[in-house]
């Protein structure tokens, strides 16, 4: 973001007036809910066995590989498994708990949360760029750095087209498996960037020698473990275990771009630019939300325990406080108080039908079909 850019998402409002009581009287329903059921908002026994499900897929493969006792076939195969086991553990477990969704306690969340660095990526740098950026301005252009530009793939019909993006519909999955991988080294830069005395996301207590400090120490200690047990204590050559390391990277990130693209780049969700002349955008945070966010295969048990309920990415964007082992029955709550006060509420029944309409919109970005209607 550039520094013009940031002086105006500093200035940047929401519309005080448009459906305003909405939010309250959702607020309100989704209050009774736990107060009726007498349960908590925070994580449960499920939530603890999906820790250490997901830690597991992620460790055990791991030490197998540790034994050198498997083929390389096998250790690849391994790999893989530690790929998708990483993408749960950030989509189960660090995703919450960096909301402060996953237990009332600080020191809970930021210890579950602080499982981001086994994806060699920042704790940091996430909580600013996801919370505080994606959440707020969700799908406004050059503030939501989910859909900023992704190297060729065209993510906003606010951002310059190119000619290669006419194609990006076929190639973008293949690069979307980057993600996890491009982390380790664009977290420098987001941290310095976060970090910086004219940065609107820098916190009075936050020290810049002390973030930057952390994310080298991490970096270097997960590469230790990653590259460096393996290269110390299996019998396979560099080459080898370079393969196997971005098999696992480009698991984890082609999960998880694949799940977080499905809920804002889809057919029907909107997209908006920074209003000039200090204008507000056109509706409340909460109505923004249901504008420009999508959930997918709501009644999908398997994808939604796996993907840590980020298919109820509406109830997850009004709700990020709360932990995703509540959004299915919240689901239904939330529908029906948009569908009353005639909001959208946009849903595609199955994953297929997201896939196909992310594909969709993926080609009507790179053909300039999807036109910016939207302040």
């Amino acid at each position: 973001m550039s520094h013009k850019n940031a002086t105006q998402t500093a200035s940047l409002r929401f519309s005080p007036t448009s459906k305003a009581d909405f939010f309250s009287t959702l607020r309100k329903n989704v209050d009774n809910y736990f107060k009726e059921n007498q349960i908590s908002k925070y994580a449960n026994n499920h939530f603890a066995f999906k820790t250490i499900a997901m830690l597991s897929l992620y460790v055990i493969p791991f030490v197998l590989i540790l034994t050198n006792f498997f083929s390389a076939w096998a250790m690849l195969f391994f790999a893989f498994l530690i790929g998708v086991g990483k993408a749960g553990i950030g989509m189960c477990i660090m995703h919450d708990a960096n909301h402060g969704a996953t237990s009332p306690s600080k020191t809970v969340n930021k210890l579950l949360g602080s499982t981001m660095y086994l994806l060699g990526a920042s704790a940091f740098n996430w909580r600013i760029q996801h919370n505080v950026l994606h959440h707020t301005y969700t799908n406004v252009f050059e503030v939501d750095e989910d859909i900023e530009t992704k190297f060729i793939i065209r993510l906003s019909p606010y951002a310059e087209l190119k000619k290669i993006h006419k194609y990006q519909h076929i190639y973008a999955f293949a690069l979307y498996s980057l993600m996890t991988f491009s982390m380790l080294f664009k977290d420098f830069v987001k941290v310095f960037r976060y970090t910086s005395k004219n940065s609107q996301f820098k916190k009075k207590n936050t020290n810049q020698a002390k973030e930057v400090l952390i994310l080298f120490s991490t970096k270097i200690l997960y590469l230790l473990v990653a590259i460096g047990l393996p290269l110390l204590l299996v019998d396979i050559t560099w080459w080898q275990l370079l393969i196997g390391f971005c098999v696992a990277h480009f698991t984890t990130g082609f999960i998880l771009s694949v799940i977080f693209q499905m809920a804002h780049v889809v057919e029907d969700t909107e997209h908006h630019h920074i209003p000039e002349n200090g204008q507000n955008l056109e509706n409340t945070w909460a109505v923004h939300q249901l504008h420009t966010t999508a959930d997918f295969a709501r009644n999908n048990k398997l994808l939604s325990w796996y993907i840590g309920g980020l298919n109820f990415q509406i109830e997850h964007h009004l709700f990020p406080h709360i932990c995703h082992v509540h959004y299915k029955a919240l689901s239904e709550i939330v529908k029906n108080t948009a569908l009353e006060f005639n909001l959208p509420y946009n849903e595609m029944p199955t994953f297929r039908s997201a896939i196909v309409s992310h594909l969709k919109t993926l080609k009507a970005l790179g053909s300039n079909e999807l036109q910016p209607t939207h302040a």
